[in-house]
């Protein structure tokens, strides 16, 4: 009887953790309202363990881990071009997040999954102009956020 409880008690916490998970969802846009190349919403902060749904709105576009802008440990990924594409975030850090087609042309974002870090974080020097302009003024977003 005894393991029978413990049983029940494991599966009740598993469950009630993984329904308090929560799935968001970033549109991967050719033009928004304000500017063209664009994951909207552009920051995130997210718990660890939720999930992320990336849409293909409109047509050309994939979500992946942007090399350099990954919390030690967190695993990269890479969606298809024009394929929805979910990912959970289980390492709590920052993660940038870039459409491979469009990176020269800024298509970034990034999901603070976690509380952020008192320390800046690094951006890669090898971004192009527009990436690390976006990446900057997402970071701002951050900073308000706080």
């Amino acid at each position: 009887m005894r393991i029978s409880s413990l049983t029940l008690l494991l599966t009740t916490a598993l469950l009630c953790t993984s329904a308090r998970a929560q799935t968001h969802e970033v549109k991967m846009l050719t033009r928004s309202a304000t500017a063209g190349m664009v994951y909207e919403p552009d920051y995130l902060q997210i718990a660890p363990g939720d999930t992320v749904r990336f849409i293909p709105t409109q047509s050309g576009h994939n979500a992946a881990t942007l090399p350099g802008l990954l919390p030690e440990g967190a695993q990269p990924f890479k969606g298809k071009i024009n394929q929805e594409v979910e990912q959970t975030f289980s390492v709590p850090g920052l993660y940038g997040i870039q459409c491979t087609p469009h990176l020269a042309m800024g298509m970034v974002m990034l999901i603070q999954v976690g509380e952020p870090s008192t320390e800046p974080p690094v951006l890669p020097a090898t971004l192009p102009k527009r990436a690390l302009d976006r990446l900057t003024a997402a970071l701002q977003q951050q900073q308000v956020a706080k």
